[in-house]
């Protein structure tokens, strides 16, 4: 009798099977991979603008206060994005016949905000306040990196969950004194083991089960 397949037919479907099981176990540590990743997660990814402003050069070399554009940061639970007529406090005597900045001229010609693509966003069942935040100890730079250094602005953290309940576990880690909050170059000194816990107690912060109970960020 004729034989049907050829001698190597069987070591290739058992070739076939290991791959193919081989495939099916990967297909989760590729799927967590990818959620990871900044094509998901946008961390690292600077989107366009319609202005490209610099943080950089504004905040970092001119040393403009964060406060002074992000008027509402301390007293509501949104940092504010400035409205135009703030741009052209400097920009109708610097730079004003630059190309760059058309449309700045143009949103303040027209009384239109310019639409700014978010960088930072949580779901919509994510309370976050940032005045209870900064008035509390937790400098910007904590979630947003170091911004002055970002020519572009881009996301610095994918705001899992895990990345709130590290700190809303441990606040003595990551508190600072006050006039270190806009300091986005600070990071923990030597002693915050003990500084730390003291900075917890000024600003009087319920840590522990209380800062991880759900209706604190889920309302």
């Amino acid at each position: 009798m004729r034989q049907l397949f050829a001698p190597g037919a069987d070591a290739l479907l058992r070739l076939a099977l290991l791959a193919g099981a081989a495939c099916l176990a990967a297909l989760p540590v590729v799927g967590a991979g990818l959620v990871r990743s900044s094509y998901v997660t946008g961390v690292g990814v600077a989107p366009a603008q319609p202005v490209p402003f610099s943080h950089k050069h504004h905040a970092g070399e001119l040393k403009i206060d964060c406060r002074y554009c992000h008027t509402t940061v301390e007293t509501q639970a949104t940092a504010g994005i400035p409205p135009t007529h703030t741009c052209m406090t400097c920009h109708s005597q610097i730079w004003s016949g630059s190309e760059m900045l058309e449309p700045v001229r143009a949103s303040y010609a027209k009384d239109q905000p310019l639409v700014w693509t978010r960088l930072n966003k949580l779901p919509g069942y994510v309370y976050y306040n940032h005045a209870v935040h900064v008035t509390n100890g937790i400098g910007c730079s904590t979630c947003h990196g170091s911004v002055t250094d970002m020519q572009l602005t881009y996301r610095a953290n994918a705001f899992e969950m895990s990345f709130c309940l590290d700190c809303h576990r441990n606040p003595e880690k990551y508190v600072r004194p006050k006039d270190q909050i806009l300091n986005m170059s600070w990071s923990p000194p030597a002693n915050q083991a003990t500084l730390g816990p003291e900075l917890v107690r000024q600003y009087h912060i319920r840590g522990g089960e209380r800062l991880t109970e759900c209706g604190i960020c889920h309302r």
